[in-house]
């Protein structure tokens, strides 16, 4: 253990405490009426303690700081001349070499022109009904009202529903027999004036419906509007 500039180093201090305090157990014993050997013990064991606590906590941060201590002096002089020396140097321009010349984009090609839109084909005129047998469609004769015995439940003729036998009362159509009297003529004004059902006269075949119900008979449609399954 080596002895420091200003006398003792501290652990060397500390341990001849811890001795001291050893021997003061080992009295403290003996007067006590105890025997010599037992206060030899407990003195060597109060020492090693005392000596490595008081040691530990307080010679070891001594010698960490005086290890921390710079060996050799600094000369401020020197630092202050480093600087000025950094400074006084000019910055020394970045050498960057020359950007190099990109090729001029490409023009983009221009869009062909779209062509003209095909016009539209005019509709094809409606060719106007003719009766089959010739001559000009002519209006069924109408009835002001139903006679005394009620109006037929049209809607027995398939293709009839109800807001078609509103537009066919309208027109005086009341009765069976009315519509089994029609002619090609009258077929054919009918078919031309029913707005909404234009050609429903003849496709649905009215006259030969109208013609069986008028004289007592029924058809299959007719049945069904009987059953209810119609409407």
């Amino acid at each position: 253990m080596s002895i420091d500039e200003k006398g003792l180093s501290c652990p060397l201090k500390t341990w001849i405490a811890a001795a001291c305090l050893g021997l003061f157990v080992v009295l403290l014993f003996l007067v006590a009426g105890q025997s010599w050997l037992s206060g030899i013990f407990f003195g060597v064991i109060v020492a090693g303690i005392f000596g490595v606590m008081v040691t530990w906590f307080f010679c070891r941060p001594a010698e960490r700081m005086r290890s921390a201590l710079p060996t050799e002096p600094v000369d401020p002089l020197a630092e202050i001349e480093e600087e000025d020396v950094t400074e006084a140097a000019p910055p020394v321009p970045p050498t960057s070499a020359p950007a190099a010349t990109e090729p001029e984009p490409e023009p983009a090609p221009q869009p062909a022109a779209m062509p003209d839109p095909i016009p539209a084909p005019e509709p094809a005129p409606q060719p106007e009904v003719t009766p089959a047998g010739g001559g000009s469609p002519v209006q069924p004769a109408a009835l002001a009202t139903a006679r005394e015995t009620g109006a037929d439940d049209l809607k027995k003729i398939k293709g009839v529903g109800p807001k078609l036998e509103a537009l066919l009362n309208e027109l005086g159509i009341y009765h069976y027999d009315q519509i089994a009297a029609w002619g090609a003529t009258e077929v054919a004004w009918m078919d031309d004036n029913l707005a909404g059902f234009k050609g429903r006269v003849s496709r649905d075949g009215w006259v030969g419906q109208a013609a069986t119900l008028a004289a007592g008979g029924a058809t299959e449609f007719s049945e069904r509007v009987d059953k209810g399954d119609v409407y």
